[in-house]
């Protein structure tokens, strides 16, 4: 029991097995990826928030006094995200001091705390994790407002989004060779729930634009599967390290 606890601490894709499904490769890679800045382009209906929420509710429960942010362009959409968090929480068993429609608090200290994507409402928070849900449809001015949210905690940022044209803050990062972001790309024919038959329906019948390309997110230009720069022993010494609350260089 203590060995499995351990294992759950240290590993976000292990502690998904209390949700009782096993993640996809892309999805167990994102869960374990400790880089403090990462981006998601995926294809909708790839479980993109279900992860984010596994992550969030893993940050609040394993690193006492940790605020988190979710953030979308509107309250109704962090909503549903902060809904899949408190789900999750309520499955897993995890105890809360408080409980409410737009935040919740553990009983180590940590909370998290769902808002709309407007300046005045976010003003004032310093997140150990900031997660903005549907990044590519939120304004530039309030990203790079959000942005210093976290200089003070060092915190981390997870962007994702499916995509949004070529424009704005979202694909400018993405499209950007800056390795200070870890960056997935994940099209719907990576995702074993949607059929083959299914993709080919819709692209016969759907302009390039439009539905079609939030189906397939084909996004911006041909990418390999997505990039990984923290693997094998490194990724999992960081990450041990972080469970134990220790630094390494």
């Amino acid at each position: 029991m203590i060995a499995q606890a351990i294992a759950r601490a240290c590993d976000p894709a292990i502690s998904v097995s209390e949700l009782r499904f096993v993640p996809d490769p892309w999805q167990a890679d994102f869960l374990r990826d400790v880089s403090p800045r990462i981006m998601l382009n995926c294809s909708r209906q790839v479980g993109k928030p279900t992860m984010t929420a596994v992550k969030a509710l893993h940050r609040a429960r394993y690193y006492p006094k940790s605020l988190i942010l979710l953030l979308s362009p509107a309250l109704r959409q962090s909503l549903e995200l902060f809904k899949k968090v408190n789900d999750f929480s309520i499955f897993m068993g995890i105890e809360k001091v408080e409980d409410s429609r737009q935040y919740m608090t553990l009983n180590n200290g940590s909370r998290i705390v769902s808002l709309p994507g407007k300046g005045g409402t976010v003003r004032g928070y310093s997140p150990d994790l900031l997660i903005v849900d549907e990044a590519a449809y939120v304004d530039d001015e309030l990203f790079y407002a959000i942005d210093p949210m976290v200089a003070v905690t060092q915190g981390d940022i997870i962007l994702l989004s499916s995509p949004h044209g070529k424009r704005g803050f979202f694909y400018e990062l993405f499209s950007n060779k800056d390795n200070s972001w870890q960056k997935y790309e994940i099209p719907a024919t990576m995702c074993p729930r949607i059929s083959k038959e299914y993709l080919a329906e819709k692209e016969a019948g759907l302009p390039e634009r439009g539905t079609f390309r939030s189906i397939a997110a084909s996004s911006w230009r041909q990418r390999t599967r997505f990039s990984q720069s923290r693997t094998g022993w490194t990724q999992w010494t960081t990450t041990l390290c972080r469970c134990l609350r220790m630094r390494i260089s």
